[in-house]
């Protein structure tokens, strides 16, 4: 008698998945690997982790429709002698004009300046559409140096020194030569139409005792009324965030790895730095070690999407957020509206990241001009203040329920955590317990 084996279902792998090939075939290919913007894409534990437990008999809710929930935030109370002062608990990050088109930094400023808020120039240098739109407007002052002159300084409402970014902590930015046209090479003195890479540090320092001078250089030059931020990367928060204090900053700038960047390496994206949620709790224990926690604020930026994520980030210690990626989003990045064209360069709305070749159908990452008249600066501003006020609106519905008249007001105790990983990342009760992993390290 012949017996025959049934035959079994094929099986994926879960090491080598569909992507994992791909990308080995793609490297077997073309003998380099693969550059695209973004952030991180990969799972990781977030802030959906993390619930609030709201009030009942216990804690006493304040009334939505009578009651206030106060969202000012001041910032660069240290030191600087005109501290920012916004409506709103949420900013927008750092892209450069280069990366981004000059209708989409104009929409940014319009939208930014509408809800209350500030927004940040980028590396490149500060365009004159940006600081006529942005009634708060934040100087980064980066690695390259590129576009940076004292005039905008002294022009800027505060300073933002950049040591780090989330999605490539240790490394420096990318702009490739489809993207630098007469105008972006005009304002980065620089060659047209050829690729840019920016340096990983500073030039003229080398660790955090020459931050300082730095630092103390750049308060010279503004006259000491502007508030220096330094934004690191989400690697080492604790001890990054401690040497930003002691070297003289107004406000730290906290990037974890799912927030976004024009172009690097995808293996560095994915790779490289720590959650979100990882970071803000030892760089919160940092500023209270010090005696800082609230006197230094602290700003957290990285995959920030709705007000709860804003809720939650201010519970665990941050004083604002800063939205990139989010804000695109706002403006028309990624619109399905788009989808027959993002399909022909091998994408989906959604999806679509290769920011660095130049082709964006929504003319917001490009610096095609055919391309860029689809942005209208007016509207995508709307949008985007529009997006700002509903997560404003979200934050104070949580505040409220949590019994809080100032969103400042939530706590690590209004939260609790959905797995072990969260609960010991932000530090606080796994729900339905009163177990917090690893308390130890806080």
């Amino acid at each position: 008698m012949t017996y025959h084996n049934p035959p079994t279902t094929p099986r994926h792998s879960a090491t080598f998945d569909e992507y994992s090939m791909s990308e080995i075939r793609r490297a077997a290919a073309t003998g380099i690997y693969d550059i695209r913007g973004s952030g991180a894409k990969r799972k990781v534990p977030h802030f959906d982790d993390l619930l609030f437990l709201g009030a009942s008999i216990s804690r006493y809710p304040l009334e939505g429709y009578r009651e206030k929930c106060e969202t000012k935030v001041v910032l660069g109370t240290r030191f600087a002698k005109k501290p920012i002062e916004l409506k709103i608990p949420i900013t927008v990050a750092g892209m450069s004009f280069g990366s981004l088109s000059g209708p989409a930094k104009e929409a940014l400023g319009r939208g930014a300046t509408i809800a209350g808020t500030s927004t940040t120039t980028g590396d490149g240098g500060m365009t004159e559409e940006e600081r006529g739109h942005s009634k708060t407007l934040v100087y980064q002052y980066l690695p390259s140096r590129y576009g940076m002159n004292p005039r905008d300084l002294r022009r800027a409402d505060a300073i933002e020194v950049v040591v780090g970014q989330g999605a490539k902590p240790g490394g420096g930015g990318m702009l490739l030569g489809q993207k630098i046209s007469d105008r972006v090479a005009e304002m980065r003195t620089l060659p047209k139409g050829i690729d840019q890479r920016s340096a990983c540090r500073h030039p003229d320092w080398t660790g955090p005792d020459d931050l300082e001078i730095k630092i103390l250089e750049i308060r010279e030059i503004t006259d000491w009324e502007k508030p220096i931020y330094v934004k690191v990367g989400g690697a080492r928060p604790y001890y990054d965030t401690a040497l930003a204090v002691k070297a003289g900053a107004d406000v730290v700038v906290l990037d974890g790895m799912q927030g976004g960047t024009a172009a690097t390496q995808e293996v560095f994206i994915e790779h490289v730095g720590q959650p979100t949620l990882a970071c803000i709790r030892p760089a919160v224990q940092a500023l209270q070690d010090l005696g800082m926690h609230r006197k230094v604020q602290l700003i957290v930026s990285g995959g920030i999407r709705n007000g709860a994520d804003v809720a939650k980030a201010l519970a665990l210690g941050a004083d604002a957020v800063s939205v990139g990626t989010a804000a695109l989003i706002a403006l028309g990045d990624n619109d399905p509206r788009w989808e027959s064209e993002y399909q022909k360069l091998g994408t989906t709305a959604g999806a679509y990241d290769d920011w660095h070749e130049g082709k964006d159908p929504a003319g917001i990452t490009t610096q095609d001009a055919e391309l860029m008249k689809r942005v209208d600066p007016i509207a995508a501003g709307r949008r985007l203040a529009n997006y700002l006020k509903v997560m404003t609106l979200e934050a104070q519905t949580i505040a409220r329920a949590c019994g809080k008249n100032h969103v400042h007001n939530l706590e690590p105790e209004d939260l609790c955590a959905l797995t072990i990983e969260a609960a010991a990342m932000a530090g606080v009760p796994l729900a339905g317990t009163n177990w917090v992993p690893g308390k130890s390290a806080f």
